[in-house]
């Protein structure tokens, strides 16, 4: 199998060097890189190529690293049940770079892409539809960024005097805020049940 993903990867490179950055196969699997304004034509490419038939898309999302000029990477995973073949593409963009949108090669990316808008802000250009889809329509930022706090901006609830669903900033006592990382099994002033014996056998 590994040995088929090699010659596979080879091909891709050979017959799409405009598109390809990189490729790896690494535990088994095909990894391509590509420039993400030649996603779309790689993907008809897979998706018409004889030799890859890659007809499914499985999922698209995206990895966050801040740290990073080209902040994200956006991750499409393909599936050829002609050839028995799973391929990973992935395009390194800016945080003001779109990608263009796949919906017209594969028309089940629609949902796949306005998940990854909605929790990354990743824009997909010439998307028929790009609105939000998991978060509330007046919800702030970007939930799976990784510089977005864990408890969120606003907290919804019901308010029974006013009837109707109220937002409101999230406000923690600061007692909740002191976390204790440290191991239960290091440095505890505690006995657990059954430790006493341990002192009986010494």
């Amino acid at each position: 199998m590994s040995q088929a993903l090699k010659e596979l990867g080879g091909l891709i490179a050979a017959k799409r060097a405009d598109c390809v950055v990189t490729w790896s196969v690494a535990h088994g699997e095909l990894t391509v890189e590509v420039a993400p304004a030649n996603i779309r034509g790689l993907v008809d490419f897979l998706k018409t190529e004889p030799t890859c038939r890659f007809t499914s898309l499985v999922d698209i999302t995206a990895v966050d690293h801040p740290e990073r000029a080209k902040r994200f990477d956006v991750v499409y995973h393909f599936l050829s049940m002609y050839q028995n073949h799973r391929i990973r593409l992935k395009a390194a963009v800016r945080e003001d770079e779109s990608v263009p949108s796949i919906v017209s090669v594969h028309p089940s990316a629609n949902w796949f892409e306005r998940e990854v808008f909605d929790m990354f802000g990743i824009l997909f250009s010439g998307h028929p539809d790009l609105r939000r889809i998991l978060t509330d329509y007046g919800f702030r930022g970007y939930p799976l960024r990784k510089d977005f706090p864990t408890t969120g901006y606003t907290e919804v609830r019901y308010d029974e005097a006013q009837k109707r669903v109220v937002y409101e900033p999230v406000s923690l006592v600061q007692e909740y805020r002191q976390f204790d990382f440290m191991s239960p099994w290091e440095g505890a002033h505690y006995v657990l049940p059954g430790d006493e014996k341990t002192d009986e056998a010494k």
